[in-house]
């Protein structure tokens, strides 16, 4: 009887001192205009562009298979996925007068509330005129040629 309960409370022990489960690795890749024709792991039966290295992605993570475009102007569209409001919810219409609330709830925030390091890379209109917070860093692609 001894023998069990000393048994019981050292796996006891030594389950309470397990390393906590590991968060697994999150990488968003979000490439607007393209039509699902335009990446091969679609499926197009006309086969107009092969893109081996995001078939590879898509074949060992995540293919979104049922979504929508929201708004098909590339600012108010990233902040839908931002946000995961609708244009009309998250104030951002459009590329000329409309000014994205970086305040709001966005996926990086709770990510990062989670313990997730996060970071945008990229051009994205709707953090031209604002800083979107919930960020550890954060990069704009320049489309100008340095030389």
């Amino acid at each position: 009887m001894l023998t069990r309960f000393c048994l019981f409370l050292f796996s006891a022990i030594a389950l309470s001192a397990a390393p906590p489960a590991k968060q697994p690795n999150i990488i968003f890749i979000y490439s607007d205009d393209h039509a699902y024709q335009a990446i091969s792991a679609y499926g197009d039966s006309r086969k107009l562009i092969q893109t081996p290295n995001i078939d590879r992605i898509a074949k060992e993570g995540m293919r979104f298979d049922r979504s929508l475009v929201t708004n098909s102007i590339c600012g108010p569209c990233r902040a839908v996925i931002l946000t995961g409001k609708y244009s009309h919810l998250n104030g951002f219409y459009n590329n000329t007068n409309s000014v994205f609330n970086g305040a709001q709830t966005t996926f990086p925030k709770l990510l990062r509330a989670a313990g997730y390091q996060t970071a945008l890379i990229g051009t994205s209109t709707a953090t031209h005129k604002v800083s979107i917070t919930g960020r550890s860093c954060w990069g704009r692609a320049s489309t100008t040629t340095r030389r």
